[in-house]
């Protein structure tokens, strides 16, 4: 009586350990995989309550209870598992409900007939008292319903492992190790139910599930059971657009994913795997010996197929898989790299055609330098020759044919401007910064400019101290204040002034060039803010001018010294641009003075009063 009592009280403990893995498997429900181990946990748990109970009874109600109780599990466990190992294995997944209905239809048919056997006896057809040993209280003979229901959990335990032994040569190691445990997890309790068919009176199948449940849970924290399934991983494979193939240690391919099979259409005409790579990809040997040659390291190669829809590009690149530190296996992978391929082509042939376009604009610049400009400066020539003859004999042409020079003058500025931005751009310009006295720099651009200014009456001023000096190119210099100084001459109204003045902060001299002439209205001051050199409209009462071109090419010589040059503008008052350039105050008499006739002296020749 002690030993029933023990075997009760261990199959009570196995049905907790069950429900403890059923637990376990709670955790992980959004898996299919961990639901179903969920219901095999609680089907076998109450295998095991039900045995104990049967071990418990003393009268045969009693019996048929405890079997009622059991019959709640048995019909559905086989089954149950048989059906993990198809969610486990990602087999017929679109037909999975359907094939559910078939799978459960003689289990449930088993359960119902069991609940119902004392009207039909298909499951017992009867029940003895055993009157030589106290297991089990009563024998019984089995039915057809029982003989059908033995043979069907034989014949889904079989077709289980039919589906794990393919799956098995073509996984990785982990993957190889879960359905070690799910194939030992099904074997124990058959096991145990064999030994109760060769004559051993107690049934020891409930024992045989507590031994799947410590394998379950060992599955479930070694190698990670209910985290990662083969289907979940056959979907990463597929669903990776570049080409992975697996080898094993020993080189052979175990697996791969459908992108692969469009990079080596070789791996579909191979039917079983694994396959060593260099019997199945014999006729690239190149790429052999690339993936048996690697070292640990990750490594890439280009790779080349020829396709009859066009050739396709790849990097192959190998990749060693480690478990615990031990190298395991390899990973090929090929990145389809043709539209790159592609792409860098149309670099090179965009490159090609913006190399000819830059010379044939070169070929425009050379003509504009030599054709056009020259031409151009001997009509400068001849119409100030002219306009020196026509005004000495006072024709009554001579005011239009002063207009026709200042169109020509213009016209060649424009040309100068144009061929100095282009040297700019081009790096022809040559840059050799050396110190200056500003003060005569200024003086000689003036002097230069006094004449047009005459012409208006505008007062030319500067107010410079002597001692600055400024660290620039010398023609770089005289085209930034011959540019801004014409700008405000053309621009300021007869009888105005147009001042220079400069200021020494620490290394960098501002040089500023004022005047009260008509300002520059909201959408030129825009236009001059803008990098892109643009050609300004004529003016009203002015020829065509090209201000914001020579605006843009004096910022970028200002640039070129590290300084920067901005404006400020009133619209009927004046504008002031100023321009910074590195320099110093040497040693020497103070420049600046209030003394009137100083003054006077540095605004002769330099326009009118």
């Amino acid at each position: 009586m002690d030993q029933i009592k023990w075997m009760s009280l261990l199959l009570i403990l196995a049905a907790v350990v069950m429900i403890y893995i059923a637990f376990l498997s709670y955790q992980k429900r959004h898996l299919p995989v961990a639901r179903t181990l969920i219901l095999i946990m609680i089907g076998a748990s109450f295998y095991a309550v039900g045995y104990a109970f049967e071990l418990l009874s003393s009268n045969l109600q009693e019996v048929k209870l405890a079997l009622q109780i059991e019959y709640i599990g048995i019909p559905f466990i086989s089954t149950l598992w048989f059906y993990q190992v198809i969610q486990f294995t990602g087999t017929v997944s679109r037909y999975r409900r359907r094939l559910a209905l078939v799978l459960f239809f003689i289990p449930t048919a088993i359960f119902f007939l069991h609940l119902t056997n004392d009207w039909h006896h298909l499951i017992y057809e009867s029940y003895s008292l055993n009157k030589d040993a106290l297991i089990p209280l009563y024998t019984t003979v089995k039915g057809v319903g029982y003989q059908v229901h033995v043979l069907y959990n034989y014949f889904v335990l079989l077709c289980g492992y039919i589906l794990l032994l393919p799956k098995y040569w073509n996984s990785s190691r982990i993957v190889r190790r879960q359905i070690i445990v799910l194939a030992m997890a099904a074997a124990a309790p058959m096991l145990c139910n064999m030994f109760f068919w060769f004559g051993i009176v107690v049934d020891l199948t409930p024992f045989g599930f507590v031994a799947s449940g410590m394998l379950y849970v060992w599955g479930i924290l070694k190698f990670h059971l209910l985290r990662f399934t083969p289907i979940a991983m056959t979907q990463l494979f597929d669903t990776i657009r570049d080409g992975v193939v697996l080898l094993d240690d020993e080189d052979r391919i175990v697996g791969y994913n459908r992108a692969a099979e469009l990079v080596l259409p070789e791996l579909h005409t191979k039917k079983q795997y694994p396959a060593y790579v260099g019997d199945l990809l014999s006729h690239v040997p190149e790429l052999v010996e690339f993936i048996r040659s690697a070292d640990a390291w990750d490594e890439r190669v280009p790779f080349h197929r020829h396709k009859p829809e066009g050739d396709r590009f790849y990097l192959c690149s190998v990749t060693y898989i480690y478990d615990s530190d031990v190298a395991i296996g390899k990973m090929i992978l090929f990145y389809d790299i043709t539209q790159l391929k592609a792409n860098e082509a149309q670099l090179r042939e965009n490159a090609r055609q913006l190399s000819e376009l830059n010379a044939f604009k070169d070929k425009l610049f050379t003509i504009v330098a030599h054709d056009i400009r020259d031409p151009i400066a001997i009509l400068v020539n001849l119409t100030e020759l002219l306009g020196e003859e026509l005004a000495a004999t006072e024709d009554q042409h001579a005011e239009v044919f002063l207009e026709l020079q200042r169109q020509v003058q213009g016209t060649f500025q424009l040309v100068e401007n144009l061929l100095d931005w282009y040297r700019s751009q081009n790096g022809k310009v040559m840059f050799h910064p050396l110190d200056w006295n500003l003060q005569q720099v200024v003086y000689q651009t003036l002097s230069i400019a006094g004449s047009k200014a005459g012409l208006k009456l505008i007062r030319l001023t500067e107010r410079i101290d002597d001692r600055i000096t400024v660290s620039a190119d010398k023609e770089m210099l005289d085209f930034i204040l011959r540019n801004l100084i014409a700008n405000a001459i053309k621009y300021t109204h007869i009888g105005g002034w147009v001042e220079v003045v400069a200021t020494l902060e620490g290394d960098q001299v501002t040089v500023c060039i004022r005047d009260n002439g008509e300002g520059i209205d909201e959408l030129t001051a825009e236009l001059l803010r803008q990098e892109e050199p643009i050609f300004k409209a004529p003016a009203n009462g002015e020829e065509a001018g090209n201000t914001r071109f020579g605006v843009v090419l004096a910022r970028e010589f200002v640039h070129m010294h590290g300084g920067s040059l901005w404006f400020n503008s009133v619209s009927g008052e004046g504008s002031t641009f100023c321009f910074t350039l590195p320099g110093s105050m040497s040693e020497g008499r103070s420049g600046v003075t209030d003394d009137p006739r100083e003054e006077r002296r540095r605004e002769s020749n330099r326009g009118g009063r």
